[in-house]
């Protein structure tokens, strides 16, 4: 059970307008807030919107003009996530269009690991014979790398939105932006050399400057990497959703048909946790490279077959991420690191089995299961890898630079980062991240937490409702779908659903001819020999629609149930 936090009480009733609320309950309050909220316009996407510096735009757009005129290789170096794999396809489609003699390169996870390494610069000059590199989702750190590239007469324009280090690469530009995705940066980097490069006034704040291509991928990115749906971020969706919902793109389509959705189904749920990652299993498992040509293909058979193997490889992903977040919980109860006691607030678990490719998933489910910062280090003979996930108020890539004298790399996010260490190093390494997580963390209890937007009656929720607070879609981090909650709601039936008997279903109502609506609770099946037939509990819950034989009705999600005598939400 969770601790709920009722942000607005007075729903029930209709002392104010269900829409006021949740706005108010995002911190949106003035009248043109509420304007740019609920009807955002391409028009809003202006590089001061997202702080980007048109000088070094137009240092990049002078450097590939002069690609084009002196006919040189250039390469779009990307990452091998859902983010990196759609913003270097759309650097890459723009840069083609533009005429320039471009290839992409997705480096492989394992075989050269993350970011721009020698390894991969040297087999980009032997095969492409490349004189400019452009970085997408990676390289504000790589001060070595860059400087290496161009002792071999190759400059670097570096498109990247994770945290600036002290010391900066020797770039040609450094466009940069910690307000986007990888995939929004690339958006807007595509329109302004479109812009730029055929001569066309480069003001990108009249309305209508900003071309909608690229949006269904720069949605996708976005999305798939957790940064806030505010500002230019949920104009970027919005409008990326409408445009994958009409999306020309073949590999697109079959990605979508082969993952049992319509064109039409797509919103940030399907985005998030069934098209990207399809993507990123490519990387983790096997090579990236094949999921950025799956974005780019004509070719209707070559999509249909590619799109296949992404789904393929997740499932296989799906599989070996069980098995190891299951060895992870084995080395957490026998460590009995998860304890109440000063000293035990970092999950650190470490493991020759654990594969490069999923530590990043395993991290997410300790972290989720136990609510507690986690790092999962894969072990290497020589070297090791790591990813980690954090809870909120704790920044964990700020922890982890901490121990940057043990560390041969690190980087990423607030709540996601990842480095490598010299496995002789880990013991060391452990210890030393415990002492600066509880340092942080002194003072601070740990404690799962459910915001509930506003208290309801069942009755209160009807078509015309979920119609109201829809208008606030699109939905993920930064505007999370609304939570509602309903206390001493009847339980008329119940049930356990779902091929393992995970989920529960059950229905409900709150006084006698009263609405009779369905709840289904996800993974809660361990609620169900706690319940029975006319018990009252208090539920929390989110609303959607459940699409079933062609027919189509209001569902509850529900988020949390509180098992009691009396209502614990007066």
């Amino acid at each position: 059970m969770k601790k709920w936090i009722i942000l607005e009480k007075s729903a029930s009733g209709h002392k104010k307008d269900i829409l006021g609320i949740l706005l108010e309950n995002r911190n949106i309050f003035s009248e043109k807030e509420k304007k740019e909220f609920l009807h955002p316009e391409l028009s809003d996407l202006t590089l001061e919107s997202v702080n980007l510096k048109a000088k070094e735009l137009e240092n990049a757009a002078k450097r590939i003009k002069l690609a084009i005129e002196r006919k040189e290789s250039v390469t779009v170096y990307t990452d091998y996530d859902a983010d990196g794999v759609c913003g270097g396809a759309i650097v890459w489609e723009t840069l083609y269009k533009l005429g320039v003699k471009t290839m992409p390169y997705v480096p492989h996870r394992v075989n050269e690991g993350y970011g721009l390494s020698r390894k991969g610069i040297d087999k980009i000059i032997e095969q492409f014979g490349t004189k400019l590199i452009v970085t997408v989702d990676h390289g504000v750190t790589a001060v070595k790398e860059v400087a290496y590239a161009k002792e071999k007469g190759i400059d670097t324009i570096i498109l990247d939105h994770h945290i600036l280090p002290k010391k900066l690469p020797d770039s040609v530009a450094l466009i940069h932006t910690t307000s986007l995705a990888s995939g929004g940066l690339a958006y807007f980097f595509s329109n302004f050399l479109s812009k730029h490069l055929y001569f066309r006034k480069n003001d990108l704040s009249k309305s209508g400057q900003m071309d909608k291509s690229k949006l269904d991928l720069a949605a996708i990115a976005t999305v798939a990497d957790l940064v806030p749906l505010l500002g230019a971020n949920r104009v970027i969706v919005k409008y990326g959703i409408d445009e994958i919902k009409n999306t020309r793109r073949v590999g697109l389509r079959s990605l979508i048909k082969q993952s049992g959705l319509e064109n039409g189904d797509v919103s940030t749920y399907e985005i998030g946790h069934i098209l990207a990652p399809r993507i990123n299993a490519m990387g983790r498992l096997m090579h990236a490279m094949d999921a950025l040509r799956l974005l780019c293909t004509k070719d209707i058979d070559r999509a249909e077959s590619l799109a296949r193997k992404l789904s393929s490889t997740n499932r296989e992903r799906q599989i070996l991420t069980e098995k190891a977040s299951l060895l992870a919980m084995d080395i957490v109860r026998n460590e009995r690191i998860y304890k109440s006691e000063k000293g035990n607030n970092l999950i650190f678990v470490s493991h020759s089995q654990f594969q490069e490719g999923i530590i990043g998933l395993v991290a997410g489910k300790l972290t989720e299961t136990y609510y507690r910062p986690s790092i999962v280090v894969s072990e290497g003979k020589e070297y090791s890898k790591a990813s980690a996930r954090s809870v909120i108020g704790l920044n964990i890539v700020e922890v982890i630079r901490e121990a940057g004298d043990l560390l041969e790399d690190a980087g990423g996010h607030a709540m996601a980062a990842g480095f490598t260490v010299a496995t002789k190093n880990i013991n060391t390494l452990k210890k030393r991240l415990n002492s600066v997580v509880e340092e942080k963390l002194s003072g601070i209890k740990l404690e799962r937490t459910l915001k509930i937007d506003a208290i309801l009656t069942l009755d209160e929720i009807t078509e015309d409702f979920y119609e109201k607070i829809n208008t606030l879609s699109p939905f993920g981090v930064g505007n999370p779908e609304p939570v509602f909650a309903v206390k001493n709601a009847e339980i008329v039936g119940l049930s356990l659903v779902g091929r393992e008997q995970k989920h529960i279903k059950m229905f409900m109502r709150q006084n006698d001819g009263g609405i009779i609506h369905q709840a289904v609770g996800f993974g809660m099946g361990e609620f169900f020999n706690k319940l029975y037939p006319h018990k009252l509990v208090d539920i929390a819950f989110s609303i959607n629609i459940d699409s079933w034989n062609g027919s189509k009705r209001l569902q509850l999600k529900l988020k949390d149930v509180i098992i009691t005598s009396k209502s614990e939400i007066d």
